[in-house]
């Protein structure tokens, strides 16, 4: 024991004269400091180390070490957790909406007498009403009235080409700040386009190998290699995913910031032909002509569920916050399904195959069949609650016919003509209602065939009857409708074909995104 000691301290006098040599003046035992002293300098140390740091950055970003500029914000907001982040947010969007009141109502609050604590008493006041407009707006519980906002087009303000496709056009969808959209058409070709600009970005289709790793299957049947061609497309509401479907029977899941593939789901047995995501969260619907509905989660890229119902093929699905999905199939049903309550609601087209549908609020949804005519329905009533007929008729360009109280007919349905088959032609696949949109948690709405115009349409809060506005020329196979957030402009995927078959074709019209800019009063 003593050798072993011993050893140990020639070590340590050994270590001792061969390091750095140890002053007395550097331990703090032996300051004759006062602690304020010491906390003083501690401080001014401290301040040296910041503002040298702020020198630093104010030399430029190519003369750090760190790598990059705004390192110091990621590392101060890095730490945050979730709830942090959203009151950060939160206040961040407040002192937004503060100073735009502020500017609004700079001259008011000049000519207006009183202190400084009214004036922010009453511009806090306003801000708190228009946030809780915000609120209810974006919720569905309250209805903006942009329809009798929207001024008739003029000749000039026609819709313009924004890119262009080599075959029809299947799919378009916004982003939720309207700054971009995406399209795809029957060649598998997916497009990423600036709305202003027109600036477009293709999606490369990654090689067999990758979308193997990538959970893809081997085509099956008759198939010998899967088919790019693409049917549908949906964004997710923070614009970080895309999802496409087709006919290779996978929901394909993008990265939108680097337009790389993530994932391919299996699962359905038909085509993807409709895609929808919830809104506000990454959960992701896909309805198929295999006749289910399947859950999706995008952000751990996952299979969740499957719902059966349909008795045939599976055409139209939309969803808003709530959990309940809206679909439409080829056996003459719209179905909203309750998910948490694993229920649903049927509901029976009166004599016609329904090819579209959208929601208008969480009670009321619209579809459009392939008769020409248009249907509001709403939660309470198993049959439609209005239908507009013929409402893309071949002659619907030339006259628009008024309605009258004597057109209702006794299951408080409203006929927009005499349905004299002479004079309309409703029974060729030009005047299907091919797409209808409505603009979120508004009155306005829009439909689509081949008869040469996209028509708009106001719908009535109380009257809960369908009004026509204006009708917008366009050429070709409407075959899919997107409002901006703010009902300013209209776009539209445009075909020569349908966009789940070959049965018509108009050699006059444009492959292509068109875009109509819409002006409210």
């Amino acid at each position: 024991m003593k050798i072993k000691n011993s050893k140990k301290k020639a070590s340590v006098s050994k270590g001792t004269r061969l390091g750095k040599r140890f002053s007395i003046d550097e331990d703090s035992f032996f300051r004759h400091e006062s602690k304020r002293r010491r906390r003083a300098k501690d401080e001014d140390a401290e301040d040296d180390i910041i503002e040298s740091e702020e020198e630093d950055d104010e030399e430029g970003p190519g003369s750090d070490a760190d790598g990059g500029e705004g390192r110091p914000e990621e590392d101060e907001f890095a730490a945050e957790t979730a709830d942090e982040k959203r009151l950060r947010v939160a206040k961040a969007y407040v002192e937004k909406i503060r100073g735009i009141v502020s500017r609004e109502r700079e001259d008011e609050e000049e000519e207006s007498e009183g202190d400084d604590e009214e004036r922010e008493g009453r511009r806090d006041s306003l801000v708190a009403r228009i946030l809780q407009q915000e609120q209810l707006e974006d919720s569905g519980r309250v209805r903006r009235l942009i329809a009798s906002r929207v001024q008739k087009p003029e000749t000039v303000d026609e819709f313009r080409v924004l890119v262009k496709h080599r075959q029809s056009v299947t799919a378009v969808v916004l982003a939720e700040d309207d700054l971009k959209g995406f399209s795809a058409s029957k060649d598998g070709m997916i497009v990423q386009w600036d709305v202003d600009s027109g600036k477009s970005e293709k999606y490369t289709w990654p090689t067999e190998e990758i979308l193997k790793s990538h959970g893809s299957k081997e085509p099956q049947g008759r198939a010998v290699k899967q088919s790019k061609n693409v049917l549908a497309l949906a964004v997710s509401s923070d614009g970080r995913y895309l999802a496409s479907g087709g006919l290779d029977r996978h929901v394909h899941l993008w990265d939108t910031r680097t337009r790389e593939h993530l994932q391919a789901f299996p699962g359905h047995r038909g085509p993807v032909s409709c895609l929808t995501f919830r809104e506000g969260t990454s959960e992701l619907f896909s309805g198929s002509f295999d006749r289910t509905i399947k859950i999706w989660s995008a952000e751990d890229r996952a299979y969740i569920n499957s719902l059966f119902g349909h008795q045939s093929e599976v055409l139209s699905i939309d969803c808003l916050q709530k959990e309940r999905v809206l679909t439409v199939g080829r056996d003459r049903s719209m179905q909203l399904w309750k998910v948490p309550e694993e229920s649903r609601l049927v509901f029976r087209a009166p004599a016609s195959s329904l090819e579209c549908c959208c929601f208008v609020n969480n009670d009321d949804f619209l579809s459009g069949s392939d008769d020409g005519s248009i249907e509001l329905w709403g939660m309470r009533r198993k049959k439609p609650v209005y239908i507009v007929k013929n409402a893309h008729a071949l002659s619907a360009i030339h006259q628009q016919p008024e309605q009258s109280d004597a057109e209702k007919i006794p299951n408080g349905c409203i006929e927009n003509s005499n349905h004299n088959h002479d004079e309309y032609n409703c029974s060729t696949v030009y005047s299907w209602v091919s797409s209808i949109t409505v603009c979120r948690n508004s009155d306005l709405c829009a439909s689509g065939a081949a008869n040469g115009s996209v028509r708009l349409w106001a719908i009535g809060s109380e009257t809960k009857d369908i009004r026509p506005l204006f009708n917008l020329p366009l050429v070709g196979f409407v075959n899919s409708l997107a409002f901006s957030k703010s009902g300013q402009f209209l776009v539209a995927g445009v075909g020569q074909e349908p966009r789940l078959g070959r049965w018509g074709r108009l050699p006059a019209a444009r492959n292509g995104v068109a875009v109509q800019s819409l002006k409210l009063s």
